[in-house]
C-alpha cells in the first residue's frame, strides 16, 4: 500500500503517522523529543524516528513510504527546507529537509507547525470547503494560519499569521518579542492561567480552572475571562479586517472550554464589526492530530505535483476517522 510519513515535532514530544493515499491513518506513534539532551540530540532523534517509521512501513505494507512531511515549531524557511530557529528546541539553521532526504531517500516537505495544522483544519477539518479561512490556536502563545484556496500563506519571510503579536493594548504588558500589549499577553492559555492564578490566590490554577469557575458563575472568573475575550476579539477583528476570511477557526487549549469561550467571543466580535463581513467562528475539529495530519498533506502534495495520475480526491479524510 502506497503511503507517506507524517511527523509533527513539538517542544516535548513528537507525533507521527503513516498515511495512505486516501488520507487514512495506517499507523500512529509518539516519542519524546528529548530536548533536555540538546539540539543535536533532538535532530538525531527526529532522523532515527523517521527511519524507524520507514522501516515499519516497508515491513508492514511491502514497500517503504514514498514521501515524508514534517512540521516543526519556531521560524521555518519552508522554501529552503531549513528550521531557522526554535527557542524551545535550541536549534538554529538546521537543514532538516536535506538531512531527512538523505536519511530516508525520499522527497521530504518541511512546514511550520501552526501553518501545517492550519492546512489540515482548512482541507479536512473545520474549514473544509471554505476558500478563505484563518486558523488561530490559543495555546502557550497565539499564532495563526492564513488559508487561501487549499494552501496556507507563509508570507515573504515566513512570518505570515503571527496574530499573537498584534498590539491590542498599546503600552500594556511587555512581550518577549520586544513590544508591549501584544495579543498573546492577554488572551493565550498561558496568559489566562497567569491572570487567574493571581486573581484566585491559587498559584496552581490555570485557564481550565478559570473556565470552570466562569461556568459556575464566579464573578471574579467572569471578569478575568471577559478581559481575555475582549482582547482576543480586538485582535481577531483586526485580522478579519485585513484578511476577510470566510471561516475563523479557533483551536488550542483555550478552545477546549467550548461555548464558555465561543458564545462570548462571537458576541464580542459581532459588537466590533461595522462594515466587515462577519465570518463563521467555529472550533477546530482535529485537536492535537492537526499537525501530524497536515504533515501528511504536505507529503502528499509533493507526490501530487509530480504524479501523472494523482489521487482524484486528496482531501477525502473524514475528521471522525482521526481522533487522537
Amino acid at each position: 500500500m502506497r503511503h507517506v510519513i507524517a511527523l509533527d515535532v513539538g517542544g516535548t514530544g513528537m507525533k507521527a503517522a503513516l498515511v495512505g493515499d486516501g488520507g487514512e491513518l495506517l499507523h500512529r506513534a509518539r516519542r519524546a523529543t528529548g530536548r533536555e539532551r540538546g539540539p543535536d540530540a533532538v535532530v538525531g532523534t527526529i532522523l532515527d524516528f523517521a527511519a524507524e517509521l520507514r522501516a515499519y512501513g516497508a515491513e508492514r505494507y511491502g514497500a517503504p513510504a514514498v514521501a515524508a512531511g514534517i512540521a516543526v515549531p519556531g521560524i521555518v524557511d519552508e522554501e529552503q527546507g531549513v528550521a531557522s530557529y526554535a527557542a524551545n528546541l535550541g536549534w538554529r539553521d538546521v537543514p532538516l529537509r536535506a538531512l531527512l532526504t538523505q536519511r530516508l531517500g525520499i522527497p521530504v516537505a518541511l512546514g511550520h507547525d501552526v501553518r501545517t495544522g492550519g492546512l489540515a483544519e482548512g482541507r479536512i477539518g473545520a474549514g473544509k470547503g471554505a476558500d478563505r479561512f484563518l486558523f488561530v490556536p490559543l495555546g502557550t502563545g497565539i499564532a495563526g494560519a492564513i488559508g487561501i484556496d487549499g494552501r496556507v500563506e507563509a508570507g515573504a519571510h515566513g512570518f505570515a499569521g503571527e496574530i499573537g503579536h498584534v498590539v491590542v493594548r498599546p503600552g500594556g504588558v511587555s512581550c518577549p518579542c520586544g513590544q508591549r500589549g501584544c495579543l498573546e499577553r492577554y488572551a493565550s492559555a498561558s496568559a489566562v492561567s497567569e491572570t487567574w492564578a493571581a486573581a484566585s490566590g491559587d498559584p496552581d490554577a490555570d485557564a481550565a480552572d478559570c473556565a470552570e469557575a466562569v461556568a459556575s458563575g464566579d464573578p471574579n472568573a467572569v471578569r478575568v475571562w471577559q478581559e481575555a475575550v475582549d482582547a482576543l476579539a480586538d485582535g481577531l477583528v483586526t485580522a478579519l479586517t485585513l484578511l476577510d476570511p470566510r471561516t475563523l477557526i479557533i483551536g488550542g487549549g483555550l478552545a477546549e472550554a467550548g461555548e464558555v469561550l465561543f458564545q462570548p467571543l462571537r458576541d464580542a466580535v459581532r459588537r466590533r464589526v461595522t462594515f466587515q463581513k462577519l465570518p463563521a467562528i467555529v472550533p477546530a475539529a482535529l485537536g492535537d492530530t492537526a499537525g501530524c495530519l497536515g504533515a501528511g498533506l504536505l507529503a502528499r502534495d509533493l507526490l501530487d505535483s509530480t504524479d501523472p495520475d494523482p489521487d482524484p480526491d486528496p482531501d477525502s479524510t473524514d475528521p471522525s476517522e482521526v481522533t487522537a
